[in-house]
């Protein structure tokens, strides 16, 4: 595309995105758990041509010295040239950084997980969850694809061992701001990238867990609270397919 800028805004204009959807339509999303054998857990998450696989290790190890009651999870993420041309070789992009960080606050501001259950013995043991994730194709969206995917598959472990407890499932739906009357919901890598502003908002069941504006405009009150709106349904959407693919992974053990 040789104007990439006047390309989507004439898109914008006629009421509609260059993929042909609506401003606040999603991309088709699928869910596979329990892909990889070698894992404790793990999960391939898609959003359209977002593909993240996640894996999922639990280790022993000396629980923390401020907190010693406490186990521990580890997020970390790449984003190798093989999925985009925009990432380099390296060290973990500045992006990958946020990313890990934003994962590590929704975590612990949701209180999904209590860290106390990772807990063996205070003080001198603790299990350690290291959550690695991969981006196999990158078109955007990367909070919501990450952290659904990172919730989803370590509530899932169906050997014979003690599965972990998750208290709730929050679930991460991302926008993009172009003035203060547009807002597109779920937006692609190129709407992202001429965009003005973004916005995700964590949701679980019955509350906001976490908001996150890495600067850019302000965001309307009407637009927020339509944003708010997209975000509840489409967060029950999520939970649906992850409560759906967790009862074909307990139908399949139960055939064995």
């Amino acid at each position: 595309i040789i104007h990439p800028v006047k390309y989507l805004q004439d898109h914008l204009a006629q009421d509609v995105r260059p993929d042909g959807r609506q401003f606040l339509s999603f991309r088709p999303i699928s869910v596979n758990i329990s892909s990889i054998t070698h894992a404790d857990s793990s999960a391939i998450f898609k959003i359209g041509n977002t593909t993240i696989v996640c894996g999922i290790k639990a280790e022993l190890a000396a629980p923390k010295a401020e907190s010693p009651e406490y186990g521990y999870i580890v997020p970390n993420i790449e984003l190798p040239p093989l999925c985009s041309p925009k990432f380099r070789p390296g060290p973990p992009s500045d992006q990958a950084q946020v990313v890990v960080k934003l994962i590590e606050n929704i975590l612990r501001n949701s209180a999904a997980i209590d860290l106390k259950d990772l807990c063996v013995f205070k003080g001198k043991l603790a299990w350690v969850l290291y959550c690695d994730l991969v981006c196999i194709n990158y078109d955007v969206t990367l909070p919501e694809t990450l952290y659904n995917i990172e919730t989803g598959s370590v509530s899932v472990n169906y050997t014979k061992r003690l599965k972990f407890p998750i208290k709730a499932l929050p679930v991460s739906v991302s926008f993009a701001i172009f003035n203060d009357q547009l807002l597109v919901a779920d937006p692609t890598d190129d709407e992202e990238s001429l965009c003005l502003g973004r916005l995700t908002i964590v949701m679980n069941e019955d509350k906001i867990c976490c908001i996150h504006k890495p600067g850019g405009i302000p965001i309307s009150q009407d637009l927020f609270l339509k944003s708010l709106t997209k975000c509840k349904k489409r967060a029950e959407l999520i939970r649906s397919l992850i409560d759906a693919a967790v009862s074909t992974i307990k139908q399949e053990h139960l055939n064995e």
